[in-house]
């Protein structure tokens, strides 16, 4: 991802009020980002522990997208509809979005679940158990990086209610 500065953060979300942009609060360690790791900009926000925020590159534009985690937590061991990591040792939570424009502000939502620290591209760079002998650990690697991009785009297409998304998660429109 390419590095984005603090006002092209802000000026990113399609669907938060001027209030929640204004009371967003962006990670400590956001100076020492390593960006080239990172295929989305994913946070939790430290003063309201279920506001959760995930910022995409779409067509060269960063496009921001406000996250409000459940109250219910999964029964059982739920997987990462982006990164799909089947060994995570931390938490899965579902997280909803108010829709952008019109439809938000009548109260469509869409919804995914996602590790809780939003830490899925760290996820998808580690290198996955040999499943049998000639597999191409690096190959695989690489496609679980490009389908992380492509679950986190999807899921911002659907906030943004593009009629084109293709949906290959738990999330409808």
């Amino acid at each position: 991802m390419l590095p984005l500065s603090e006002t092209q953060i802000l000026q990113s979300f399609v669907n938060a009020s001027h209030k929640e942009i204004t009371d967003l609060s962006l990670p400590l360690d956001f100076a020492t980002i390593d960006w080239d790791r990172l295929d989305y900009f994913g946070w939790r926000d430290r003063r309201s522990p279920r506001r959760a925020y995930v910022v995409v590159r779409l067509d060269d534009s960063p496009v921001g997208v406000l996250l409000r985690q459940s109250e219910v937590v999964p029964r059982t061991r739920a997987q990462c509809s982006w990164c799909q990591d089947i060994t995570l040792t931390n938490e899965v939570v579902f997280y909803g979005a108010k829709r952008a424009g019109d439809a938000g502000r009548k109260g469509d939502t869409v919804g995914t679940l996602i590790c809780a620290n939003l830490g899925c591209s760290a996820n998808a760079r580690k290198r996955p158990p040999l499943a049998y002998i000639g597999f191409d650990v690096d190959a695989a690697r690489e496609k679980q990086i490009i389908d992380l991009s492509k679950h986190a785009e999807g899921f911002v297409r659907a906030v943004l209610g593009d009629p084109e998304v293709k949906h290959e998660g738990p999330f409808e429109p």
